[in-house]
């Protein structure tokens, strides 16, 4: 192992992070630059052959459907619930929840509603903005709680694909991975409950808020271990987001405090309430989560024939085949979801048209950038190899180079680094899944250096990379223009990005317990 060796497998995640953070270029445009320059270290330095580089790219790409379609799909049922009023109806019901607890209001709205959305495909940052700005909270609030609220449960995010992206990459089924994300839940989720808090009222909010934030935190991260011991991994968000609104509500009839208060929807907000009701909104979600449940309950005979007979193995690397699975995966779902609540929601033909518009501008950018990361990540991870596929000599391998230089450097302390990579990773891509996708082969291969256990390290990397969401220049500028407040995000960064630092530290020092 070579400093120049070790400099040029690092070089294109460094390239990254200096076109973000100094050029500010945009994640596609930067992701695409990296892997050229990641492409020219495999080809000059490492001695990897043109034509495996760009088939491990290929496969990179190949692997990264399940959130690259489902980035698609689910920008595409966003798009039209907005167009028909169904996001407006439902953003109506979320204001007059918890009038009368400041607390409760915060954890409801941005750890129930802003896990539960993000785990059916929808943006916390773009919809609950506005909803806490009118709520009274100011901008500053608005734009990073809604950014902050879900980020424990990142990893559950759009029907579970960053777990589901995990299980691919270390080759286990779902369910048996999903249990060393879910053990890091209830501190992790605790911690963000008392950040956002600390965010909105500093140590005396904190302390005002202590039991509710404890039985919110605790109450999602539970619910995410007893998900994963039911089997139901990808609906682990869905279930924590529900456990949290639900708890809640039982907090406030137990301290006799009232659950409604209607008096603070503004007009729009009734004419909204009039003209669609509130199942026809939710319908998408209804039945999303309908098709979701029969597709993964391993007790019914759909998960076997989704996710096992009809795998439909691709095979781009030969003898390692993506299993594309179409009819388990959430992004399917999602459009059949969004066609069967056509005829509920009602939209006009302008509506449509509209739609389309606003997802054919929006969507291919985010897509790109999701694919280009895992196309980075493959191709590291197959550096070095000959046309026959074969590794003769590991200090052509940048992973392989990486994992030496990590386990020389830590030695035994490396799980207390590992989620910091994984912030690191998450910032630089945009994505939990990003993140998995360019790390996991590196912690598994450092990990069996120091005789540490890899999966769980692999997995708290993982995490990391969803704290990364919280200090995510592009989320957090998303926020803030969901209320015009462009520019407020470098403020909120600040702030942010410290809570982030502790909070990783705390899943660091658990990791190195049981690492």
């Amino acid at each position: 192992m070579t400093f120049p060796a070790v400099l040029l497998a690092l070089l294109p995640i460094l390239v990254v992070l200096v076109l973000l953070l100094w050029r500010r270029l945009a994640a596609d445009l930067a992701g695409l630059v990296g892997w050229g320059v990641a492409i020219l270290a495999a080809v000059l330095y490492f001695r990897t052959p043109p034509a495996v580089a760009l088939t491990a790219s290929l496969a990179g790409v190949v692997a990264s459907f399940p959130i690259t379609l489902m980035v698609a799909a689910s920008l595409l049922q966003i798009f039209l619930m907005a167009e028909t009023g169904a996001l407006a109806r439902i953003v109506a019901l979320i204001k007059t929840i918890s009038p009368a607890d400041q607390v409760v209001q915060i954890m409801i709205v941005n750890v129930g509603f802003g896990t539960l959305l993000a785990a059916l495909g929808a943006t916390p940052v773009s919809i609950l903005p506005p909803i806490m700005l009118a709520l009274g909270y100011s901008s500053f609030v608005a734009i990073a709680l809604p950014a902050l609220g879900y980020d424990a449960l990142c990893t559950y995010a759009l029907l579970g694909v960053p777990v589901v992206v995990f299980s691919g990459m270390v080759g286990l089924p779902v369910n048996e991975v999903g249990g060393y994300f879910a053990r890091f839940m209830p501190v992790i989720s605790t911690c963000i409950a008392l950040g956002m808090l600390w965010i909105v009222g500093r140590w005396k909010l904190v302390w005002k808020g202590l039991l509710p934030a404890l039985l919110s935190g605790l109450s999602a991260g539970f619910v995410a271990i007893g998900m994963n011991a039911l089997g139901l991994v990808p609906l682990t968000g869905v279930a924590a987001g529900l456990g949290v609104v639900l708890v809640m509500l039982l907090y406030l009839l137990a301290t006799r405090k009232p659950l409604r208060d209607r008096a603070v929807l503004s007009e729009t907000d009734r004419t909204v309430e009039r003209r669609i009701p509130l199942w026809a909104a939710l319908s998408p979600w209804l039945i999303l989560v309908v098709f979701a449940v029969l597709v993964n309950l391993p007790s019914l005979p759909f998960y076997e024939l989704t996710f096992k007979t009809l795998a439909m193995p691709l095979e781009i690397i030969p003898g390692a085949p993506e299993k594309v699975r179409l009819f388990w995966q959430a992004y399917f779902w999602i459009l059949v979801s969004t066609l069967l609540a056509l005829p509920l929601l009602k939209p006009t033909r302008q509506q449509l048209g509209d739609s389309l518009r606003k997802w054919l501008q929006r969507a291919p950018r985010p897509m790109l950038a999701s694919a280009v990361f895992f196309a980075i990540a493959y191709l590291m991870n197959h550096s070095g190899k000959g046309l026959d596929w074969t590794l003769a000599d590991p200090a052509r391998n940048m992973i392989a180079v990486l994992a030496n230089a990590s386990s020389a450097t830590f030695g035994r302390l490396y799980p207390l680094a590992a989620p910091y990579l994984g912030l690191l990773a998450g910032f630089v891509s945009g994505s939990e899944a990003s993140s998995i996708a360019m790390l996991t082969p590196l912690h598994l291969a450092t990990a069996e250096q120091i005789g540490a256990a890899g999966l769980l390290i692999a997995a708290v990397s993982g995490i990391g990379g969803g704290l990364a969401s919280v200090i995510s220049p592009a989320k957090l500028q998303n926020a803030a223009a969901a209320i015009g407040h462009i520019g407020e995000e470098a403020g909120v960064l600040r702030v942010t990005f410290v809570i982030s630092l502790v909070i990783t530290a705390v899943a660091a020092v658990m990791a190195m317990m049981w690492a």
